[in-house]
C-alpha cells in the first residue's frame, strides 16, 4: 500500500460520497466495531491539520460506538465495487446483525493503535478525533432543514485528524 497526500485522491473519494458511499468504521473504547455507508464527509485543512469531517444521526449504532472512541476510518471501495455491501451497511442497523460478518469483509488492523480498516477497499483516511459537536437547527438554512431533516433528526458532526492516509491498486 502507498502511504499518500490526503488529498491526492480526493476525485475517488469525491466520486465514491456522491454515489454508493463510502465506509465508515468506528471501534469503541470496548472493542466494538461497526461500519455504516456514508455520503456526506469533508475533507481539507481546519486547524492547520488535515481534516476528514463526517456525519452521524443520534439513532445510529454507530453514533454509540464513536461518542466512545477516539477514531475512526473512512474506507473507500474501487469504483463500482461492494455496492451491494454499502447498500446493505447503510439500511441495516449494527445493533441487529454484525454486518461486517453478514457482508464478508475483512477486518485488518489499521495504523493508529484503535483503528480498523476493510481490506477490500482501496483508499484509506485514519483518522483521529479531535473536536465533535451537532448540528444546530437554529443555524441551519431553513432550505436544508426541509430537505433533509423531516424527522429533526440532526447529525453529529466528528472532526477527525488525518493520521494516515494510504491506497491500494
Amino acid at each position: 500500500m502507498e502511504h499518500i497526500k490526503y488529498y491526492e485522491h480526493f476525485d475517488k473519494l469525491y466520486k465514491a460520497l456522491h454515489s454508493d458511499g463510502a465506509f465508515l468504521v468506528v471501534k469503541d473504547k470496548n472493542g466494538k466495531v461497526n461500519t455504516m455507508t456514508i455520503g456526506w464527509a469533508t475533507l481539507g485543512l481546519v486547524w492547520g491539520k488535515p481534516m476528514m469531517t463526517v456525519f452521524v444521526r443520534p439513532n445510529r449504532f454507530t453514533h454509540e460506538l464513536i461518542e466512545n472512541a477516539s477514531s475512526f476510518t473512512v474506507c473507500v471501495p474501487g469504483t463500482g465495487k461492494h455496492k451491494e455491501e454499502l447498500i446493505f451497511c447503510g439500511t441495516n442497523s449494527g445493533r441487529m446483525v454484525d454486518k461486517i460478518k453478514q457482508c464478508k469483509l475483512t477486518l485488518v488492523k489499521g495504523k493508529l493503535k484503535d483503528t480498523v480498516v476493510i481490506e477490500e477497499c482501496k483508499l484509506f483516511y485514519e483518522c483521529e478525533i479531535v473536536e465533535k459537536n451537532k448540528v444546530l437547527p437554529e443555524t441551519l438554512s431553513k432550505e436544508i432543514i426541509d430537505d433533509l431533516y423531516p424527522k429533526k433528526d440532526f447529525h453529529s458532526v466528528y472532526y477527525g485528524e488525518i493520521k494516515h492516509c494510504y491506497f491500494r491498486e
